[in-house]
């Protein structure tokens, strides 16, 4: 089991950056691949960024390549994104997630998921 709990949301205006954390319990924590995915009012979760295991490989959504950033540290059980030069269209909430296996872009291969962390970026 893994719980997620996410943080560092909150209001700022276009341009600005914002730093979400998301802290995990569990035993585990080191076993599974990590993402983050965001859902704005009337539009589905989409896929954000991802992290494996040890960091090797990262991913990102053409939308926020090389604005934002994800990183984790295992002896924290933590995951982090680095959100800069953010847009109005940023606006959502926020979703930290774990899974051991699949397709990181796709919420449904995801095992747990946090409660999420609302960001509004103003304009």
């Amino acid at each position: 089991q893994v719980q997620l709990v996410e943080s560092g949301g909150g209001l700022v205006q276009a341009g600005g950056s914002l730093r979400l954390s998301c802290a995990a319990s569990g035993r585990t924590f080191n076993n599974y691949r990590l993402g983050w995915f965001r859902q704005a009012p009337g539009k589905e979760r989409e896929f954000v960024a991802a992290i494996s295991v040890r960091s090797i490989l990262t991913y990102y959504a053409d939308s926020v390549k090389g604005r934002f950033t994800i990183s984790r540290d295992n002896a924290k059980n933590t995951v982090y994104l680095q959100m800069n030069s953010l847009k109005p269209e940023d606006t959502a909430v926020y979703y930290c997630a774990a899974t051991n296996g699949g397709d990181v872009f796709r919420p449904l291969q995801y095992n747990y998921w946090g409660q999420g962390t609302q960001v509004t970026v103003s304009s």
